[in-house]
């Protein structure tokens, strides 16, 4: 089972679900580059001014681990990352878990993304201007839960960590990109964890995902906010159990 993070996060983020399948499941955690404790070095401004640079990354892994018919678990924008490795390389994934999943951010024509692309590009713009004040601004929403302002000041943390070109970048790949022709292209079993309440992954988006993916299933989540994984994660490792069970 693999987890892979969203943006402005680490490995660290899963620490409250992976344990859960530890017992049954080979983990496997890591970083994105740019991220937590990767590389920087190995950062190629090019091959990652798209999200397929980051899918490349988790098909290596998988090789270079031997993976097969393994359980994907994404975060966010890694949810993406992980539909575009497993079209590329079907037998690397038999199951896809995807967390607050959105393919698009920005509104079009019969979908809502829950950005207009004027929010997107004063975001991006606020994001370069000033990346640790943003973050500040940014991460508590993001995490929702106010009565836990501890979540949102380690979102803010984590967010903080990430080296800023690389997050400047990583943002702009993230809030343009449109994946949503790659849905009906995924073939592995599918399971979509939605919260009610997501600034980043309104609903909607979470039923488009749902319908466009053939035969998946999707649970809401009795939370809100984008990050499950830290602020209801008792929650995601019950919607996962079932789905995953027959593999254990």
């Amino acid at each position: 089972m693999l987890f892979a993070h969203g943006f402005g996060c680490d490995q660290n983020m899963w620490r409250f679900v992976a344990p859960a399948f530890q017992s049954d499941f080979r983990t496997v955690l890591f970083d994105h580059v740019g991220s937590g404790r990767s590389d920087l070095s190995a950062y190629e401004p090019a091959k990652y001014a798209s999200l397929r640079g980051y899918a490349d990354d988790l098909v290596e892994i998988g090789r270079e681990l031997g993976l097969r018919d393994a359980v994907f678990v994404g975060h966010s924008v890694s949810c993406m990352i992980g539909v575009l490795a497993a079209i590329k390389a079907p037998d690397l994934f038999s199951q896809l878990v995807l967390v607050c999943p959105s393919p698009r951010y920005i509104d079009d024509v019969g979908y809502r993304g829950g950005f207009t692309a004027a929010d997107i590009d004063e975001l991006l713009v606020s994001l370069a201007d000033n990346y640790m004040g943003w973050s500040a601004a940014m991460a508590p929403a993001i995490m929702g839960n106010p009565e836990h302002p501890e979540l949102g000041q380690e979102l803010t943390e984590s967010f903080c960590r990430t080296d800023p070109e690389i997050a400047r970048a990583f943002a702009r790949a993230t809030f343009t990109s449109d994946n949503r022709a790659d849905l009906p292209k995924v073939s592995a079993r599918t399971l979509i964890l939605q919260c009610l309440d997501d600034v980043i992954a309104p609903q909607e988006v979470g039923e488009y995902v749902h319908r466009a993916i053939a035969g998946s299933e999707l649970v809401i989540l009795d939370a809100t906010g984008h990050c499950p994984n830290l602020s209801a994660p008792r929650q995601v490792v019950a919607a996962m159990r079932p789905f995953v069970d027959n593999l254990a």
